[in-house]
C-alpha cells in the first residue's frame, strides 16, 4: 500500500485523485490533505478518507475546520504556509501528489522534494518558473518528479524506454484543444464574458486554468514546462490543435516514426499512473472506442488570434526570470477578466506591457524569483488599475 499527501485536494486534480483511491482502496492510502479554503469539501474528504494531518491555507477556515470536526480523533488540523508544508513533508507520505496551481504551489513542492517525498504533479507554473532549479533539487535528493497534466502525461509515457536517448527525438508535438474559441474569428475576441471563456469543449477544470486554454496561455506554458521536463531544445517543441483532445500528445522521432499516447478526456488515468508508476490498474474512467470517434483533426495554431502562445515562446528563448513575471502576471490578468475588470485580449497585452518592464535576472535563486513572483504580480496589478 502507497500513502499519499494531496497538496490542493478541493480542486478537481485532488477530487479525482482521491476517486482514484476510493477505486483502489487496498493500494493507496490517504495520510494528509491540504486545501486553501473550502472547509465544507475538505471537512467531507477527511470524514471519509481519515487521514493524520489536514491544513488550510485560510487561518479562519481552519479555525472552522477544527470546530466542525471536534468530534473526529486523531486527526490534526493546521493552518497557513506552515500548515501545508507540513503536509507537503509528513514522515508517513511515501509520494506527495501536487495539485495546488499557480505559485502558491511552488514552496510546498521544494519542501516535498526537500523531505525525499516522490512528487506526482499538475502545477505546470512551478515548472516554467524555477524549472532548473526544481530539476537540481530532484537529482540532489533522488526523488521521482512524474507529471499528471494530460500532454506533460502523454509525452512522459511515448518516452517510455527512451529517455537515455533524447539525441533520437526529432520534436515534441503538444496537443491543444484549441479551448472554446478555435472557431471564433479574432476580431470577435474583444467581446467574449468570462462565462463564455470557461466552457471548454472537452475537459472539466478549475477556473484558471480553462481559461488560461481559451487564452491557449496554458499551452504557452506547456511548452516552457516541457523544455525543462524533457530537456528538450525549445525549436524541438511544437503545438497542433487537435480538437477531439483523444491524442493527448506525441512523440516525433529522427526515423520519421511518431508515437501518440490516446484516451479518453479524463484525468483520473494520468493521476492513477503517476501514482502506480510503472505498473497501471483499471481505473474508474470510460474506455476509449475509436470506433465512435471515427476521425481525429489536426490544425496549425493561430499565433496571431492568441498571442499568449508566443508569449510563452519569447520567456521561454530569453529565461532567467522572464517565464516567472509571465506564469505570475497571468494568474493576476486571469482573475482580473473572471471579475470583468479587463476585457479577453487585454490579457495578451497586459502580460506583453509587464514583461517589457522587466530586467531579467538570467541565472536566478529561490529568492530572486519570489521577489520576482511578487514584482510581476504587483506590477501586472498597476497596470489594470491604471486602464481603468
Amino acid at each position: 500500500m502507497k500513502n499519499i499527501a494531496i497538496l490542493g485536494s478541493t480542486g478537481s486534480i485532488g477530487k479525482n485523485t482521491l476517486n482514484v483511491v476510493e477505486t483502489h482502496k487496498d493500494a493507496f492510502k490517504v495520510v494528509a490533505l491540504a486545501a486553501n479554503k473550502d472547509v465544507g469539501t475538505l471537512e467531507q474528504q477527511i470524514r471519509k478518507f481519515r487521514p493524520r494531518l489536514a491544513a488550510l491555507n485560510d487561518l479562519d477556515a481552519a479555525n472552522c475546520l477544527r470546530e466542525r470536526l471536534r468530534d473526529c480523533e486523531g486527526i490534526e488540523i493546521l493552518s497557513g504556509n506552515a500548515g501545508i508544508q507540513a503536509v507537503a513533508t509528513i514522515d508517513e507520505a511515501d509520494q506527495v501528489l501536487d495539485g495546488m496551481g499557480g505559485s502558491a504551489g511552488l514552496l510546498p513542492t521544494f519542501a516535498a522534494i526537500n523531505a525525499g517525498k516522490d512528487i506526482a504533479f499538475v502545477n505546470k507554473e512551478v515548472m516554467v518558473m524555477c524549472g532548473a532549479l526544481v530539476l537540481e533539487a530532484v537529482r540532489r535528493n533522488g526523488v521521482s518528479l512524474i507529471p499528471i497534466d494530460g500532454e506533460m502525461s502523454a509525452i512522459f509515457q511515448c518516452l517510455e524506454g527512451a529517455r537515455d536517448k533524447p539525441a533520437d527525438i526529432h520534436r515534441l508535438l503538444l496537443t491543444a484543444s484549441g479551448g472554446p474559441f478555435r472557431d471564433t474569428p479574432k476580431e470577435n475576441l474583444y467581446k467574449v464574458t468570462p462565462q463564455q471563456a470557461l466552457r471548454h469543449p472537452n475537459w472539466e477544470m478549475g477556473a484558471k486554468i480553462t481559461i488560461d486554454s481559451a487564452t491557449m496561455m496554458n499551452k504557452g506554458l506547456e511548452v516552457i514546462e516541457a523544455k525543462w521536463l524533457f530537456d528538450i531544445e525549445l525549436d524541438k517543441i511544437d503545438i497542433v490543435v487537435h480538437r477531439e483532445s483523444i491524442v493527448h500528445s506525441m512523440v516525433e522521432w529522427t526515423d520519421g516514426s511518431t508515437l501518440a499516447q490516446l484516451g479518453p478526456t479524463d484525468m483520473r488515468i494520468m493521476i492513477q499512473y503517476a501514482l502506480t508508476y510503472p505498473n497501471r490498474l483499471s481505473t474508474p474512467a470510460p474506455r476509449l472506442d475509436l470506433r465512435e470517434s471515427r476521425t481525429l483533426h489536426f490544425e496549425p495554431v493561430d499565433r496571431e488570434k492568441f498571442p499568449c502562445i508566443s508569449l510563452a515562446y519569447t520567456a521561454a528563448e530569453v529565461g532567467g526570470t522572464l517565464p516567472v513575471v509571465l506564469s505570475s502576471a497571468d494568474e493576476v490578468v486571469v482573475d482580473a477578466f473572471l471579475n470583468e475588470t479587463i476585457g479577453f485580449m487585454d490579457i495578451p497585452a497586459v502580460l506583453q506591457c509587464v514583461m517589457d518592464k522587466h530586467e531579467v535576472i538570467a541565472d536566478p535563486t529561490l529568492e530572486d524569483i519570489l521577489e520576482v513572483d511578487k514584482w510581476a504580480k504587483s506590477t501586472a496589478l498597476s497596470i489594470i488599475n491604471a486602464q481603468r
